[in-house]
Order: C-alpha cells, then structure tokens, then sequence
C-alpha cells in the first residue's frame, strides 16, 4: 500500500483524499447523475465501487432495503472473486474471517450396506496450483460490507442511497442526461412519494427478477430442470465426521446433499434434495417446511444424525437456467447506431442453482467489467463505443457458466446407480476445476483485446484471460512479493514491460522503448491530460531478469520511477527483478528477448508484444484513446 505521497498520513491509509464529486457530497440523491446503479447486491456494489475512483464522475447507488443486509443467500467465493478483492484492497481481511475450502469429501452408498454413506474420496480442492488466492466461504453480506467501506473510502465519498424502489425508466437519446428513472420511496419520511432522477447511464443490478430488465425488454430464456432443493443455514450437533468440509453426500435411497461449511467455525449449509417435481407441480415444494427439509437430510445422512438447534435462513428452491437475450438497451438490429444507455448485470442476466458457487462470482466480473468502462467514457479517456464490449463480453461468459451449472446440478441429481462409473462426480469436480476457480474466462479478439500473432512470447499471459501473478523481487528494497498484487482497482490500464537480458543498461530494448514511451507523438502515454501525474492513466512495471542485486536503479528509464504527487515524489515500486526461486520469466514462459504484456484495468490480458513493436502498441491503443482532448503529457516523468 502506497501513501504519503499527498503528505504525511497518521489515520488509516485506506481513506484516500476527497476529491471531486466527493467534496461535499451531497447528503440526499440529486435530480441529475452521470452514473445510477440499481440494487446493492456484488454487481451493483462493485461497479459502484470501480466507480468510485472516478472524482469527476457523480454516481450514485439506489436500493429498496432501508438499510445493509444482514444475511445473504450467496456465499461461496472462488479464487478469481479474491484475486479481485486484492485490487479492492480487502482480500486479506476477508479471508482471515471465512471459513477456506482445502478439500472436497465424497460420500456414496456402502457396497455392503445401501442403507449407510460411506467416504469414498477427498480431493484437494485446487490439486493443480490454479491460483494463489484461497477458495472461500464467506457471507454476501460481508463481501457487501467491504465493498461499501471502500467506496466511502474513496476520493467520491460514495454511500448508498436506501429507500429507492425502481418502478420505471424512460430513454431520450436527445436529452443531455438520456434516462430519466421513476422511483417510489420505501422508506424515510417521505415514505411512498415518488422520485424522479436523470442519469447518463443506468446499471441494473437488481436480481433475477429484475425491473431494469422488463424496463428495456429484455427477454429471458431457458428451462427447468424440475428438481428441487431445500437449502438451510443452520447450527447443529451431529456425529457426521465430514460436517466442517465441503462434502457431495450420496444415499442409497437416491437423495443427495451438497454440504458447504460456513464461517465461524459452527455454522454450515446444506442444499438438501428434495427429489424431481412434475410438470403440474404448481408451486407445491415450495411449501415444504423446515422440519420437512431436516427430515430429508437426516434420512440422507443415515447412519449419522443431525440435530439442528438454529436454523439463521433456509428456503425451497427449483433448478433453472435462464439467459438474457442481450446485457444493455441495443437492440440488435440497432447495434452500431446507437449507443448503450441501460446495462443489466448479475441475477438480472442470467440465472442458474446455486451449487455450482458461480452466481456472486460471475456477477461481480460483470460488474468490475461495466465500471471501469463507464469510467473512461465519461471522462473522455475513450469513446462511447467502449460500452457496446459489455454485452458481447459478458453474454458469453454467462452461456458458458449456465451450460457447466447444467452439467453439475444434473450429475448432483443423479441417483448412485445412475452413474457411468462410480467416480464420475469426484472426476468432475478435479477436470473441471479451473472453470469454478472463475478462471476460464477468455474474451475473444475485439477492440479491447487484441490479435494473438505473438502470443508465443509470453504463453503463460494468454490473450483475453486475466493476468496470472507470480512471485518477483522488488528492486528497491529487494522485498519478495506477488506482481500482479500491486495492481489496484485505480481504473488504470497496466503496460508490464518484461526486460531483454541486456539489463538496466542504457543500449538496453527497454531503454528503447520507454524513450519512445515518453515522447513519441503515437504513444499512449501522450493521451494522458496535463495536469495530472505521469502514470494517472498509464501504470507502467518493468521487470528485469537479473538478480535484483544487479539492477542499478539509478540507470533504470525514468519512465519507471515516475514523479507522483504534489511534491512530485519519486516510486520506486514499479522496478521488479525476477525471483531466483520462481523465475517468472520460466514460470510464464516469457521470451527474454523481451516482452510487453498490456493489461485492462480489470486485469485481462489485452495484447502481448516485442519490445520493438511501438507501432503494434501505438494501434492497439489509438482507437482506445480517441476521444481525448486538451493538453497532453510530454517528458511527464521526473
């Protein structure tokens, strides 16, 4: 964490300086917003978030409750929702508050006995080294709370504004602020009064049954899978060996249960099979009661018992997977006349069970994804056309995690004998790891990802997924950290710069290109506003593959300690060397002839280039950049 740079800190050095919007804001919700997010849950809370490191920008985050919320229905976070913790600033706290899933148990029915459960396997939850970052069982409404701190936090001073219920919105492409949205108070003193407020732009984060969603005629599709779940947090006494690890419980008599160990070191949840439902069900399981839902499990659990001494929330719930025809207010027959106005994220795009532990980590990227995107475009730093990306984006990666939840909710259905061989479920579980770990996600070639023409030159940094960490050594002080650890959720593109072997050294390739860098008339660099530091919209690393010992930081471009602040305070923290012990430059298999990785400010790889390509690098970023006006940055770094 760097600070200081502003002047000396004596509280906490994560309250950022208000700026902006953030001087003074506003107690009460203005008539006219640049941003208006709909609903408090992970989406809505991390574009919100993102947006709050944007001063110039006036968002503002609506929700009906009157207040936080206090217990939430999602709770599993993989190691991608962590790894985006870390640029929020919080991945550490959480985690030491979660409970850490390490292993996975499997329990079937007892060859010799039918009628008992029996442990068949216990895999390692992540065998194959996915991430560094923990897989976690935390409450949402502690995800919530953090995402809130950091938004106050923020130079915007941003807060929530309980008491809005969404009722509807209209768009006039015509209009300086576009969306004008009706709401109706819920709570406060003007409890039921009506509320008009006009936005640039709408996010609705506003669950599965979304008004956002019905609003700009979105339509959604899918099927039932006429099964049902009972699902139950609750406190126990039980002789079940398993009860604090994560288990898929198998009975002999057909029924299964998905056990998921909850934080504090007492609580846990049970998805609890309630067997399949027809098609003239109307609704009947759906009244099962909570002693219905303890029954089944305990049959299930036989030979072991379940006493259940509190039970903090349960509800009855049907398998479904629905997807949204498109993720904005474009119609498709409009694409490319118009732009968004109105996006959608979260539960009001796509729906599916809760099993698979995909739902608040999915809609978190799609609204880390929209924030920063928004962001730009107000700011002039891109053009409007950066907006369409969000559906194309995002679309995908919802098909691709409703057809897994899909497979995952069928094979936890089945019945034991049902299966092709007795290990198909544990086999699942360990192939298909990655995908749950939030890391398969590979956005495909568009304006803000690149072709894959040098993709050999650094193949552990594939194009259009995110950028992998691994260990390094900073040069200044010769700490050993994590380098993608010290990107923060700033909105900020990130160039890393991988050194050819010619060093530190003034004939060096990275020399090269830092001059080009610095003053060339193409660079990116240039588009940033004078005004502001060098590295405002730029965060450039270099990373040397000498030892850090034999990096002379004096001769090191200036480009990479760059002035900061308003006593222009030289960091030193973006100069790496390669860590002995874990090369990165083997460990992501970079060419040492030197490679530039460019990373989106939501941390997927965008482009991979030689270090000679200034031209490939200056058309990458030319039409990213297109919109910005005023003075530039010329010879900006001390």
């Amino acid at each position: 964490m760097q600070f200081h740079h502003h002047g000396y800190v004596s509280g906490d050095p994560r309250v950022q300086p208000a700026a902006g919007v953030g001087i003074d804001r506003p107690q009460d919700l203005p008539d006219v917003v640049d941003v208006l997010i709909i609903g408090t849950g992970p989406a809505g809370m991390i574009t919100a978030a993102q947006l709050s490191q944007f001063p110039g920008i006036t968002t503002r985050i609506v929700e009906r409750r009157p207040g936080r919320l206090a217990i939430g229905q999602a709770d599993g976070i993989q190691g991608r929702s962590v790894e985006t913790f870390q640029a929020f600033g919080f991945a550490q706290r959480i985690t030491d508050e979660a409970y850490r899933i390490v292993e996975m148990a499997f329990w079937k029915p007892d060859p010799e006995d039918s009628s008992r459960i029996i442990r068949t396997a216990r895999p390692e939850d992540d065998p194959a080294g996915i991430s560094e970052f923990p897989h976690l069982i935390v409450n949402q409404a502690r995800v919530l709370d953090y995402f809130a701190e950091f938004m106050k936090n923020a130079p915007t001073r941003m807060e929530p504004d309980y008491g809005f219920e969404f009722v509807g919105l209209e768009v006039d492409d015509h209009h300086e602020y576009p969306v004008q949205v009706t709401f109706q108070r819920t709570a406060g003193g003007d409890e039921g009064a009506t509320r008009r407020v006009r936005a640039k732009y709408v996010v609705g984060a506003d669950g599965a049954r979304s008004k956002v969603r019905a609003a700009i005629g979105c339509t959604l599709s899918g099927d039932r899978a006429n099964h049902a779940w009972g699902v139950m947090d609750a406190l126990a006494v039980t002789d079940f060996p398993d009860i604090r690890r994560k288990c898929a419980i198998q009975s002999g008599e057909g029924g299964s249960i998905l056990l998921i160990p909850r934080e504090g070191g007492h609580l846990f949840r049970m998805y609890v099979d309630l067997g399949e439902t027809g098609p003239d069900d109307d609704g009947a399981v759906r009244r099962t009661t909570l002693d219905q839902i303890i029954a089944r499990a305990n049959a299930i659990l036989s030979p072991y018992t379940l006493d259940v001494r509190n039970v903090a929330w349960h509800s009855v719930y049907e398998v479904g997977h629905r997807l949204t025809d498109r993720f904005d207010d474009v119609l498709p027959e409009d694409r490319g006349t118009r732009t968004p106005r109105v996006f959608i994220t979260g539960d009001a795009c796509h729906t599916h069970s809760a099993k698979a532990g995909q739902g608040m980590n999915v809609s978190m990227q799609d609204g880390f994804n929209i924030g920063w995107k928004l962001g730009h475009v107000l700011e002039g730093r891109s053009p409007e056309e950066l907006l369409a990306t969000y559906s194309a984006e995002r679309q995908v990666v919802a098909q691709n995690l409703i057809d897994f939840d899909r497979e995952w909710s069928t094979l936890m259905a089945k019945r034991p004998e049902e299966f092709a061989s007795p290990s198909e479920l544990e086999d699942f579980y360990v192939r298909t790891a990655e995908f749950p770990a939030g890391f398969m996600t590979q956005y495909q070639r568009s304006l803000l990802v690149a072709g894959d023409e040098h993709q050999g030159l650094a193949v552990g940094y594939p194009i259009g997924k995110r950028f992998k960490s691994a260990p390094v050594i900073r040069v200044c002080d010769g700490v050993p950290l994590q380098l993608g650890h010290h990107a923060t959720a700033d909105g900020r593109w990130r160039i890393y710069v991988f050194a050819d072997q010619a060093g530190s050294g003034t004939a060096s390739g990275v020399a090269s290109l830092a001059d080009w860098l610095d003053s060339a008339a193409d660079s990116p660099l240039g588009a940033t506003p004078a005004g502001l530091d060098g590295d405002a919209w730029f965060d450039l690393k270099v990373v040397y593959q000498q030892d850090h010992t034999r990096v002379d930081i004096t001769r090191v471009p200036a480009l990479f300690t760059p002035a900061v602040g308003p006593f222009g305070l030289t960091d030193y923290e973006k100069v790496y060397a390669a860590d002995p012990g874990s090369d990165i430059f083997d460990v992501r298999g970079v060419d040492r002839g030197g490679v530039v990785v460019v990373v989106r400010p939501d941390q997927y790889v965008a482009h991979v280039l030689p270090l000679t390509d200034t031209a490939g690098l200056a058309a990458f970023f030319s039409p990213l950049l297109g919109t910005s006006s005023g003075p530039r940055h010329r010879r900006a770094f001390a």
